[in-house]
């Protein structure tokens, strides 16, 4: 049985899945920058940096996507 990767940090390494799955209210953020490939079937394969990468995001969109998208996280920590 496969476990879930405690995830309190989004890196571009992670799968766009496994962080959706985990703070579904990202999921704006994400498609704000470009990365519409949240509900797509790569998105169980790709990281964060590929799917961005592919949607034509420079890297730093990728820093900056990843910057907000942890900001959000830290408020839901709060609450």
């Amino acid at each position: 049985m496969k476990t879930k990767q405690k995830i309190d940090v989004i890196t571009k390494d992670i799968k766009i899945n496994e962080i959706i799955d985990k703070y579904p209210e990202i999921t704006p953020i994400l498609l704000g920058y470009g990365l519409h490939c949240v509900g797509c079937n790569f998105s169980h394969h790709d990281t964060i940096e590929i799917g961005a990468k592919v949607h034509g995001l420079t890297d730093e969109d990728v820093e900056m996507m990843i910057r907000d998208a942890n900001a959000l996280i830290e408020e839901i920590k709060k609450n």
